[in-house]
């Protein structure tokens, strides 16, 4: 599911900066981030159209998802937390990870007008990701009755349904608790866009310009404006709670938190 532009940018600006006074409805109580964490590190590749996952354990597994070319012809990987078997849309690292459809971290590929080397120097990626599975079925139901209700309101001020406020809040709330991660890119294999970066994405374009890569064939006979994403070489971190149960195997040395 993704929202109309205008639904978008409502949300996004609400998730950034809101001072909802509706009253919350009773959701499950998640406890607060604690001090120290169990911080576990991978490193591997993932190419275009495949997916990367590796369990996390208490019935919880990471993805690093293709997404989706479309008509488009976008490249790249979409992060994913997700329980196994898979409990449907959103996902565990999407509820927790605002703005909601819109540029985001979770997402590294040629979409929102990056270009793929764009989308590797906005690097490291950060993100949060949630860890209680009460909590994660009360934020899937609270997202989907947001998106809802921004998508009916067609254009109109969120302040015109008090329940917006009240949704936004209560999945704010159901964040604090949240699991933090982090996915910096190492090394890269693309076919460079020909188009100019767009004029958010300058930081992005000057870092991913110093950026190790290895420049690929694209697909189509033309260059594009954005380009492509063929593979990333990657180390991804994530910081779990303690006591944590891994998978056998799986070390994870206790660590500060995150902020």
């Amino acid at each position: 599911m993704r929202l109309q532009p205008t639904a978008r940018a409502v949300l996004a600006a609400l998730l950034l900066s809101i001072a909802p006074r509706a009253p919350a409805a009773p959701v499950p109580a998640t406890p607060s981030r604690p001090a120290n964490c169990a911080r576990v590190e991978f490193t591997d590749l993932v190419n275009v159209g495949q997916e990367w996952k590796t369990p996390l354990g208490e019935g919880w597994v990471f993805r690093i998802v293709p997404i989706v070319p479309g008509p488009a012809g976008y490249t790249g990987w979409d992060l994913v937390v997700d329980r196994d078997p898979p409990a449907g849309y959103p996902d565990a690292l999407l509820v927790a990870t605002p703005p909601y459809n819109s540029i985001n971290d979770r997402e590294i590929g040629t979409t929102f007008g990056l270009r793929s080397q764009d989308a590797i120097g906005w690097n490291p990626r950060s993100f949060r990701f949630l860890t209680n599975p009460s909590a994660f079925n009360a934020a899937q139901k609270l997202f989907l009755d947001l998106s809802s209700r921004l998508q009916a309101q067609s254009g109109a001020s969120p302040q015109s349904d008090p329940g917006v406020a009240r949704l936004t809040k209560q999945l704010i709330d159901l964040q604090a608790a949240a699991a933090a991660g982090e996915l910096r890119i190492l090394d890269a294999g693309l076919a460079p866009g020909n188009g100019d970066p767009a004029p958010f994405a300058q930081n992005w374009a000057a870092q991913g310009s110093r950026m190790s890569y290895i420049l690929v064939p694209q697909s189509g006979t033309n260059p594009s404006p954005r380009g492509e994403l063929d593979w990333i070489r990657f180390s991804l971190t994530l910081w779990l709670p303690s006591g944590w149960k891994l998978p056998p195997g799986v070390n994870a040395p206790s660590a500060p938190c995150p902020p």
